[in-house]
């Protein structure tokens, strides 16, 4: 998969409000060239009894690449009564866009609600057993447990990290379907366990540990656990159920974030001559709640030509700051064929505070040789 493109935009990213956030995926596209979550993956049948897959993404960060193990797994295919067991390094199946690759998306980047509390996509290495139920309509529940080494976790625990969802669906009629989901994960924090994975937060630097924090903790000075519930509903239309000439997506999703714990306040030495590591460190109770969400509509006018809007946005705890950081989206795309298109989209972004730009990105997204079916 080769994903790569130009955008046009005036402001650095400088983070989503006062979020303690991953700024690496969080950023959306830089100012200039890119070429960003370029994939390379293979996948297959082991026997009969398992199937493999491994993916490698290349990704641009602060001007440099770097190659990043994204999925490396086997998943069994004969197991009794609908179960099925996952293990190895996968993306999660919490929420709706989470599971899927960045290609498959319709916009340049993941909606703000994603980026600001999940950190874009999370994926780690662990276990999923899973059940699709023998009824009538699809019902499928699942469980995960990960070592939590990731964004929005840094836990040094065997399990740091532990999802459960159920997602159901049907058909309301030949040409309407939907699906539904509801998720429910739970993130350790340790700030022996930070990685490099977050790179820098905005409130990492030492001048900005001189005074309490104003806005809430960085996500290196926060020890507790973050709960999330993540609702989701998608809803696809096409005439007859073919989706070659003509479609429409609804989807939308809803996250809510509780933090309980502890974070870390910094008081400067009432001498000037102290330095920097000698400031008085002491653990104070913190706890925050926020949610976040977006809604996409999406229509396909033509085997070639889609064109889709989409809103998000984060209702952010007063203790992270009083700003609700939001963009509007829109897109149009040129589609070759199932293996190229051409996007074109138009943000206004007012995720940062005090700022309010017009962002133009154009994208060509290419897949060569050949790829399982995108999931609904």
């Amino acid at each position: 998969m080769l994903n790569a493109g130009v955008t046009d935009r005036d402001s650095s990213f400088e983070g989503i409000a006062g979020l303690p956030v991953d700024g690496e995926h969080a950023a959306g596209p830089e100012d200039g060239f890119w070429l960003d979550h370029t994939e390379l993956a293979f996948s297959g049948a082991v026997d009969n009894h398992f199937y493999g897959k491994l993916t490698t993404v290349l990704a641009e960060h602060e001007g440099a690449s770097e190659l990043e193990l994204e999925e490396a797994f086997i998943q069994t295919l004969s197991m009794p009564a609908g179960f099925s067991v996952r293990a190895g390094r996968f993306l999660s199946n919490m929420g709706y866009l989470n599971s899927k690759h960045a290609h498959t998306d319709d916009y340049v980047e993941r909606p703000l609600a994603y980026r600001g509390l999940i950190g874009s996509h999370y994926f780690d290495d662990g276990v999923r057993l899973n059940w699709v139920a023998p009824t009538d309509i699809y019902l499928e529940l699942g469980a995960e447990a990960f070592k939590g080494s990731n964004f929005p976790a840094s836990s040094g625990k065997t399990v740091g990290n532990s999802v459960v969802y159920v997602k159901t669906g049907g058909d309301f009629s030949d040409s309407l379907s939907w699906q539904a989901g509801l998720s429910w994960v739970q993130a350790d924090n340790d700030p022996d366990f930070c990685t490099a994975h977050h790179h820098e937060d905005e409130h990492a630097h030492d001048e900005e540990h001189v005074e309490e924090h104003e806005a809430g903790p960085g996500f290196c000075d926060f020890k507790g656990s973050k709960d999330f519930i993540i609702a989701d509903w998608v809803l696809k239309w096409a005439p007859d159920g073919n989706y070659k000439y003509q479609s429409l997506t609804w989807q939308t999703e809803w996250l809510q974030q509780d933090v309980d714990g502890h974070a870390l306040h910094h008081d400067a030495h009432e001498e000037e001559e102290q330095h920097d590591d000698e400031f008085h460190q002491e653990w104070e109770t913190f706890q925050a709640k926020q949610s976040g969400w977006y809604s996409s509509v999406v229509y396909q006018f033509s085997p070639n030509w889609s064109a889709g809007i989409r809103y998000s946005q984060v209702d952010v705890d007063e203790a992270y700051g009083d700003f609700t950081p939001k963009i509007y989206d829109g897109m149009l795309q040129y589609q070759f064929s199932h293996f190229s298109s051409v996007r074109f989209q138009f943000s206004k972004d007012k995720s940062m505070e005090s700022v309010s730009e017009s962002v133009m990105s154009l994208q060509y997204t290419v897949a060569i040789g050949d790829h399982g079916a995108h999931q609904f």
